[in-house]
């Protein structure tokens, strides 16, 4: 059996009366006073974050620095509840998380332990408590520059996601491999020196995420994994699940064919309320 790793999403947050995504971006466009901003359910996260930041700049010149640490300032109140307690007490070895604020380890990390000191990306950015191994791959509060928001910074994102694996890094850290993602798992030298390294050597379990087609470094990583595995044919034999409830699943059927396609297992269960399907959910991940 392969071992774990969690990819955990903002909907857990929600399981409990938290700060919503609605909630925020109205405090983000009242904060950048561009109220002639609409928010409006067809219009990409990243796209709408690039119209929030340009209208402000063009109004008012602000600075993307101070928008970011307003909005670290705003996510940090989000504190947690029974479902984050309980994956803090699963002990799970790797635990990877969009989220940008602490409530998943219960406490604010006392340093960044990554391999590569990273201002603004986030491929090598993790910490450790007690057991586990906590990876921000959408940036962390602690360093506002690295909140990954709007379609610039998913951008070079991706293209630093995209080195790693395909044509190998450069950085002069001492202990970093340096050769492609893509050449170490044909000649077995994986480590866990980036979350990515998770994706492709342990069985990954993703809940609480929507996985809409904004997170196109997700959706990237999901497609460049099915191509090796299925196309190059490389020893790629990790499982990745991503749950949802079953009220979503026809709704949400032309998204899971994309996943199936890419050789993900989607796993449902019934909704009664957030705390029960993600009791539920916990429950198969630790029953294996």
């Amino acid at each position: 059996m392969k071992p774990i790793s969690l990819l955990v999403g903002n909907d857990i947050n929600n399981a409990t009366q938290q700060l919503s995504w609605a909630t925020l971006l109205d405090r983000i466009i009242q904060f950048c006073c561009v109220g002639e901003v609409e928010r409006h359910k067809d219009k990409p996260f990243p796209l709408l974050y690039e119209e929030i930041f340009l209208s402000a700049l063009r109004k008012s010149h602000l600075d993307e620095l101070k928008l970011k640490t307003f909005i670290a300032e705003q996510v940090t109140a989000i504190t947690s509840n029974e479902i984050h307690e309980r994956i803090r007490g699963m002990r799970i070895p790797h635990i990877m998380t969009t989220n940008y604020e602490y409530s998943l380890e219960g406490a604010v990390p006392k340093r960044n332990t990554g391999l590569v000191r990273e201002r603004i990306y986030s491929v090598f950015r993790r910490s450790q408590h007690e057991d586990t191994t906590y990876w921000h791959v959408h940036g962390e509060c602690r360093s506002p520059q690295s909140i990954n928001l709007g379609y610039e910074h998913y951008g070079g994102q991706l293209q630093q996601m995209r080195n790693y694996v395909v044509s190998g890094t450069d950085y002069k850290t001492k202990g970093i491999l340096k050769d492609s993602l893509e050449y170490r798992l044909q000649h077995g030298k994986v480590n866990y020196q980036s979350w990515i390294d998770l994706w492709f050597t342990t069985d990954v379990h993703i809940f609480g995420l929507s996985l809409d087609f904004s997170e196109t470094d997700l959706w990237w990583l999901l497609t460049y994994r099915a191509r090796l595995k299925y196309y190059k044919q490389l020893p790629i034999e990790n499982r990745i699940f991503y749950y949802i409830p079953q009220q979503f699943k026809a709704a949400s059927k032309f998204k899971l064919d994309l996943l199936h396609v890419n050789g993900v297992e989607v796993v449902d269960f019934p909704y009664e309320s957030s705390l029960d399907y993600y009791r539920l959910v916990l429950d198969n991940i630790e029953k294996g």
